[in-house]
């Protein structure tokens, strides 16, 4: 299926250029990560179903790689109509809602279903502070699961006493704190630099993140704690949508769903073999040592506990309806 779409993405390319005169409305997608990481490939054939439904009346380019705009900067972005739409891993926002932090408190949702039950528990808050934003969401894609990446043994959180640990959001600077590690704070886009400069020597993350930067290059061990999935998601200038067309909204909101139902599927198959492919080049993938995981665990229970006391009664109810 992830050949399929990449065949798609290529196919999408070509056709932005063989679209007749015709179109009307050209829309820039800025994203964060590799025109050939799942997320990008998703995007792209979004845009083709987008254009393929509107008769090229709406053409939605993707810019992958962080190549129009850098990761943190998309959703401002696009919120004060520099760019159309974009796609953001939404923790790295959390510091303006905590609502945008939820799915990386450490072992809240470990698995797909329980993160997608997660999302759905959520997403009726994200959306109206998006839309406070001036942003409408379109859908929502997770990541792998996250586990540690580290050039020796860990066999304890005391293990993680002064590493140079890459932080992506508020969860993962938090993490070093608790450990004593020091908190580096570098996008996905800047990491492969990071790691062959040293600039950080650990850091938690997707094994695609892992394997979009070549981790195996610089790191010796992946332990796969499964800590939480993190989700991307993907919105719109609200005033753009709504200066369309009744039957483009339309085609945009169908495809959107098509694209979180093939997003949330192709995670899940590309997972495992994320971890294959670490394996394949040397790293050594291992489940987290018993200390490790109750550490962790440990954690977790602070920072939701941390979470909680930010999110207030808003967030007790979101974290309600997800355990009922």
């Amino acid at each position: 299926m992830f050949r399929l779409l990449k065949t798609c993405a290529i196919a999408a390319c070509v056709a932005a250029f063989a679209l007749p005169a015709m179109a009307q409305t050209k829309w820039n997608l800025p994203a964060a990560y590799p025109a050939d990481n799942p997320h990008s490939v998703n995007l792209i054939a979004f845009a083709k179903d987008v254009g393929d439904a509107t008769g090229g009346k709406l053409q939605i380019t993707v810019h992958p790689a962080a190549s129009l705009f850098k990761a943190p900067e998309i959703k401002r972005a696009v919120a004060t109509g520099q760019a159309q739409a974009g796609e953001v891993l939404i923790s790295l926002h959390e510091n303006e809602d905590p609502m945008f932090g939820i799915d990386v408190i450490p072992f809240l949702a470990t698995s797909y279903p329980a993160a997608k039950k997660l999302w759905l528990a959520s997403k009726p808050a994200i959306e109206k502070k998006l839309a406070s934003q001036g942003l409408m969401l379109l859908f929502a894609v997770p990541w792998g699961p996250q586990g540690i990446y580290a050039k020796k043994d860990i066999n304890t959180v005391e293990d993680m006493k002064g590493l140079k640990w890459r932080a992506y959001n508020v969860g993962t600077s938090r993490i070093a704190e608790l450990v004593g590690a020091q908190p580096v704070t570098i996008q996905a886009a800047e990491l492969p630099q990071a790691l062959a400069t040293g600039v950080v020597n650990a850091f938690m993350t997707s094994g695609s993140t892992g394997y979009d930067s070549k981790s195996w290059e610089t790191m010796t061990h992946f332990y796969d704690t499964q800590a939480w999935i993190p989700k991307n998601v993907t919105f719109v200038n609200k005033a753009a949508f709504d200066a369309l067309d009744k039957p483009t909204q339309e085609a945009i909101l169908k495809a959107a769903a098509v694209a979180e139902e093939r997003g949330w599927k192709l995670a899940e198959e590309k997972a495992k073999w994320y971890l294959e492919q670490l394996a394949a080049n040397k790293m050594k993938v291992l489940p987290p040592p018993p200390a490790l995981k109750s550490g962790l665990e440990k954690i977790g229970e602070q920072l939701t506990a941390d979470w909680l006391k930010k999110a207030g009664t808003d967030g007790e109810a979101v974290i309600a309806a997800y355990k009922k």
